[in-house]
């Protein structure tokens, strides 16, 4: 796999970036064929070990489809207009890992998940949107 494939909005992700261990996320949208934009929360370790070391793999689950993006993470905007506790981080992809490629698994589903806060769950179409903005710019 050459480029980034499509994926349904929601569908979950591992980011993996230095450190002990990787965390969900929910806002990862492809912006390029070689670019992921997502939200981070500001106060994250995750976004403090980013900072420091941007070497990233992103592993996506859904169905039809099961990669890890491995590249370069940096943060593109230090606030969202929608969500001032979290920043916008862009992964540039600098290889694609199959993990369907030789035919012998497929993924039928993704991982399914649900907000159990109704103001985090009212936020994230907002955030998701806005980083489909922020794709769209750069």
């Amino acid at each position: 796999m050459e480029r980034l494939p499509e994926w349904e909005r929601g569908t979950p992700a591992v980011l993996c970036v230095v450190g002990p261990h990787p965390i969900p996320i929910s806002t990862a949208v492809r912006a390029a064929d070689d670019r992921v934009l997502f939200a981070l929360g500001r106060e994250r370790e995750t976004l403090r070990r980013l900072r420091e070391d941007g070497t990233t793999a992103l592993l996506v689950m859904g169905k039809g489809l099961a990669l890890t993006a491995h590249g370069e993470a940096r943060v593109v905007a230090e606030q969202l207009g929608v969500a001032e506790t979290v920043v916008a981080v862009e992964l540039r992809v600098s290889r694609v890992q199959d993990h369907l490629a030789d035919g012998r698994t497929e993924m039928v589903d993704g991982a399914r998940w649900r907000w159990t806060d109704a103001t985090l769950a009212e936020s994230e179409p907002k955030i998701v949107a806005e980083l489909e903005r922020l794709s769209r710019a750069g």
